[in-house]
């Protein structure tokens, strides 16, 4: 079984954010393969479901992004997950809009929600695919600080390039799946 985390923060007013786009991919992969996020536990929006040959949790944390970790722990319990068996969908400051990463493991790198997820499981070798947001311009040439940044929506110009990106991240789930971590990071990084 994998766990397959999106991180996003919960309610109408985060929906379709910059910071939500881990929640955006992880609906576009339900939609795909007809998993429900029917049920409500360990602190997180679930569902279960196949891709493929595999055996999957879809979850989406409700305790906001800098809880995540909470969810996520509880959730490795609930289903006996190892570290190694979990993929975590997140925004990206550092990476162009719409360029997308995959990593094997890492350290945080600035994000609230690895660095909730790395201290509640104790590990730092889980997965990720890391999807660009940008970052804002400085505040010198008139761009909004990044807390503004990550909780706005998307202009219409970034809207298209932010939506082939989440549909490339669920091709990247997929392949993930099915072929395995390292030849999906050779074939999409």
């Amino acid at each position: 079984m994998r766990l397959i985390i999106g991180l996003g923060n919960p309610g109408r007013e985060y929906s379709g954010t910059r910071h939500n786009i881990g929640f955006t991919v992880l609906g576009e992969l339900a939609r795909r393969h007809g998993i429900n996020f029917d049920k409500r536990c360990c602190h997180s929006r679930a569902g279960e479901g196949r891709i493929g040959e595999h055996q999957v949790v879809l979850a989406k944390p409700q305790t906001y992004m800098n809880l995540s970790g909470d969810s996520v722990a509880a959730l490795m319990r609930k289903f006996k997950i190892k570290p190694s068996e979990i993929l975590v969908v997140h925004d990206d400051l550092d990476l162009p809009l719409g360029k997308l990463r995959i990593r094997s493991s890492g350290s945080a790198g600035g994000h609230n929600g690895l660095k909730s997820i790395i201290a509640s499981i104790g590990s730092m070798d889980f997965a990720r695919i890391k999807i660009g947001i940008g970052r804002p311009e400085t505040a010198m040439s008139g761009g909004r600080d990044i807390v503004d940044h990550v909780l706005s929506g998307f202009d219409p110009l970034d809207r298209k390039v932010a939506e082939e990106a989440v549909d490339r991240a669920a091709d990247v789930i997929e392949a993930v799946l099915e072929l395995g971590l390292e030849t999906a990071m050779n074939r999409f990084n």
